[in-house]
């Protein structure tokens, strides 16, 4: 949309007056006069959707992957798309704020440039925004992996999130990592102190096989009725320790998403059919494929960049909306009797240097944090290194966590799960005791040392692949490659499982199957003994005083990877 610099000049006046944007924030950073968060009206429903927050109340940084290769149905889909491959399927310009927002290209120099991204507070100006522009048409609605991430979500046991998701006025809501607080401290949030109402198709008592959440809730908006089904990540017992769970069972559930969906039709008389869903991007594309009736999913849990246009699969739109507060995504939808007439999309990258922070939700933010704030603003060291997490295989910041457990416990070896989220610092940066927790807070997060066989290691690292690589996204069970310290090896993702990893080696020398090797990790499935996993790191970083990643312990790749649209082009570590 392009307007006047007159018109432009009393717009920014009257958003000043509504604490939205930054005063010359717009021609600053993006070089023009039109305002990118300004949609022109259409329809008669409007979703709102977000989700991975990760618990970052405040504006972070985050780096999309310069590697996430998809296989078998999903080669070179998006969302597995990475550097130029992804600008150029969605028409994006290197170098542009989009360009920043969807790549992993120039990431240092354009992150100086156009800033943090994300923060609860300036997400609420732009909710705000649209919820006075639009009325009671608005939904906002939650994708899950929402109350776990920081120090503070944390040590509250997710009561930060949660005030902060009710300040937001979030409609519904799914879950993956909440379910890591344990069932009962769920069941006491979802009960006692959120207003959303939690949303899960798929999740089961063990011994009446009842549901434990609504399987979904109908709104009426504009006259239409709108059904909303929670669909909650489905392998939480196998992705996170099933003994904070032992009374759910999960799973994907395909036929009775059929029969809710058919409920949500014929009982509810539903004008339109929206999942929540938590699954994955290509899990979310199989269930559209097997499920009838589902109009749009809205998806989560992969963190991935799936915009500024939807994936379709028969009828059914899909989009997956990033994480850390990135982006909120925006439906505007021409709700008929009965069905989707027409739809309009926008992604909206939230660039925390074009927006005033909405008064009330920063002022909340500065309360929960405040009696924490020494703590979570301890420096511990400066890095000479970009930090990131996000990667298939590893990301720099695991590579500092595992050279840490290795030399901290006296290790020949390591491994840290391959967690999807854990926001990046840049190179200068001092990382503070809040930084370390944004990469380990989680409630399971003893360090241990064991010894295992070079067989062992090799079936632990192939299993954990198959999660990754399966070609059947139904047995995809989420999280990245995990990462290692001083283990090399070459991987072919195309191949089955216990024959994709080849060439091991440990310090450089091959792996021997028989002989036993010392191994420190962290984040056990099984209770375990131990230091938490923060207080190992924080105290090697303390020791460094500074540090710098020189050498990344990351595959070499075998098969066909030349036309791979996964492996960001040019790929920043030369995979």
């Amino acid at each position: 949309m392009r307007i006047g610099r007159r018109d432009f000049l009393q717009l920014l006046g009257i958003a000043g007056a509504a604490s939205f944007f930054t005063p010359g924030a717009v021609q600053a950073a993006w070089g023009g006069e039109s305002d990118p968060y300004e949609i022109p009206d259409y329809g008669n429903v409007t979703l709102l959707h977000m989700t991975d927050s990760h618990a970052q109340l405040l504006p972070v940084w985050w780096r999309e992957p310069d590697t996430n290769i998809g296989v078998g149905p999903v080669l070179n889909q998006t969302p597995h798309l990475c550097g130029k491959w992804m600008l150029d399927y969605y028409g994006v310009t290197r170098g542009t704020a989009d360009g920043y927002a969807y790549s992993c290209l120039d990431y240092d120099t354009l992150a100086h440039h156009y800033g943090k991204i994300g923060g609860y507070a300036h997400i609420a100006s732009l909710v705000k925004r649209y919820r006075q522009q639009l009325g009671k048409r608005v939904l906002l609605l939650d994708g899950g992996d929402t109350w776990q991430g920081s120090a503070t979500s944390l040590w509250t046991q997710a009561s930060d999130m949660v005030g902060a998701q009710n300040l937001l006025g979030v409609d519904d809501f799914v879950g993956h990592w909440e379910f890591t607080y344990g069932q009962d401290r769920v069941q006491h949030l979802v009960k006692n102190e959120l207003k959303a109402t939690f949303l899960a198709q798929n999740i089961f008592n063990t011994t009446w096989q009842e549901a434990v959440f609504k399987s979904y809730r109908i709104h009426e908006v504009s006259g239409r009725r709108i059904a909303v089904i929670g669909q909650a990540f489905p392998f939480t017992p196998i992705a996170n320790p099933a003994y904070l769970i032992p009374d759910w069972e999960f799973g994907i559930h395909t036929q009775h998403m059929q029969k809710v969906v058919r409920e949500c039709r014929e009982k509810e008389h539903a004008d339109l059919v929206v999942v929540l869903s938590h699954n994955g991007a290509d899990v979310d594309k199989k269930m559209a494929a097997l499920v009838k009736g589902i109009d749009i999913i809205l998806g989560g849990h992969t963190h991935d960049i799936m915009g500024p246009k939807p994936f379709m699969v028969n009828q059914t739109l899909i989009i997956n909306t990033s994480t850390n507060g990135k982006v909120l995504a925006r439906f505007d939808l021409d709700v008929g009797k009965g069905r989707l007439k027409g739809w309009r999309f926008h992604y909206l990258p939230v660039f925390s240097n074009l927006i005033h922070p909405d008064a009330e939700m920063a002022a909340y933010i500065e309360k929960v944090r405040a009696p924490y704030r020494e703590r979570l603003e301890k420096p511990l060291a400066t890095t000479g290194s970009l930090l990131y997490r996000r990667d298939n295989f590893n990301g720099t910041f695991d590579q500092l966590l595992c050279n840490a457990l290795r030399e901290e416990m006296d290790c020949e070896a390591a491994f840290s799960p391959g967690f999807r989220w854990g926001y990046c610092k840049l190179p200068g940066e001092t990382i503070t005791m809040e930084d370390v927790m944004g990469q380990t807070a989680i409630t399971y997060p003893q360090v241990t040392i064991n010894e295992y066989t070079g067989a062992e290691i090799k079936n632990i690292m192939e299993q954990v692949a198959d999660n990754i690589f399966n070609p059947d996204p139904y047995y995809q069970q989420g999280g990245d490659m995990i990462r290692v310290g001083n283990i090399q090896y070459a991987f072919n993702p195309d191949e089955k499982i216990q024959h994709r990893i080849t060439n091991m080696r440990i310090g450089g020398k091959m792996v021997s199957a028989t002989r036993k090797y010392k191994v420190a990790g962290w984040a056990s499935m099984h209770k375990s003994e131990g230091k938490p996993v923060w207080e190992i790191f924080a105290r090697w970083l303390e020791n460094k005083k500074h540090v710098e990643v020189e050498k990344m312990d990351l595959p070499t790749l075998n098969g066909d990877m030349r036309s791979n649209r996964g492996i960001a082009d040019p790929h920043p570590y030369g995979l």
